[in-house]
């Protein structure tokens, strides 16, 4: 039996009503995109994209090379579809319209094009976390503002680490699947259906670095995780 292509997956969601047209296609060009940034990632040094770019980002982090190179994947890829009104990145200070040049839809795309950047000089996984939400109503230009939604507002949400294979975890809402890059098909397929988190495990892992800044709630979580079944 065959495998369950990213592409029909999302087809068969328009089918069952749970997306429109313009989501399932936002979607797969934004699968489209991490392939082309998890080739980028694959060459490492042989393709020159690893180092310092030379910029810092809005939250004063220092970008590398591959940073600013997935980002401009994205905003290229997304710019002329028409499924979308503005993105909104970590490495952009504000958000970016679409083009006048080009037609402009109802949904706004936010992402982190390269989170874990800093750890790609010593070959450790990365990843692009992405959200979709609605363009609100009556918005004739989309600003920074319009962005400041509730996370239940979300239409889709999801992220793609590149590692030692390339997996993409999407949600449209109904369930969390996670997809796996063929490398020699180029197309993500479904290899983990309606994932869970489980109710026991062995281990976590967290930067315990930034303990100092977690609210108290977070404190509390993690430290009841270091105290087992008998904390």
């Amino acid at each position: 039996m065959s495998r369950t292509s990213l592409t029909r997956y999302l087809i068969e969601e328009q089918h069952a009503g749970r997306i429109n047209a313009d989501l399932r296609q936002l979607i797969a060009v934004v699968a489209r995109a991490c392939t082309s940034i998890s080739i980028a990632v694959s060459k490492g040094a042989l393709g020159g994209v690893l180092g310092e770019a030379g910029t810092g980002n809005v939250q004063g982090e220092a970008q590398k090379k591959l940073d600013v190179i997935s980002n401009e994947i994205l905003l290229e890829a997304n710019a002329w579809g028409g499924h979308l009104a503005a993105c909104a990145s970590e490495e952009m200070d504000h958000c970016q319209p679409v083009p006048d040049t080009y037609p402009r839809g109802d949904f706004l795309l936010l992402f982190d094009p390269l989170d874990g950047s800093s750890n790609i000089d010593v070959n450790v996984s990365v990843g692009t976390i992405f959200s979709v939400l609605r363009c609100p109503p009556g918005t004739e230009q989309p600003s920074d503002a319009s962005f400041l939604q509730p996370g239940t507002a979300q239409v889709a949400a999801g992220y793609c680490i590149y590692g030692p294979s390339t997996q993409m975890v999407l949600t449209v809402g109904h369930g969390t699947h996670a997809f796996t890059l063929d490398r020699e098909k180029g197309e993500f397929v479904l290899t983990t259906p309606d994932m869970q988190i489980p109710a026991d495990t062995q281990e976590f892992a967290i930067n315990m670095s930034n303990q100092r800044h977690w609210e108290a709630p977070m404190q509390g979580y993690v430290q009841d995780l270091l105290a087992g079944k008998e904390g």
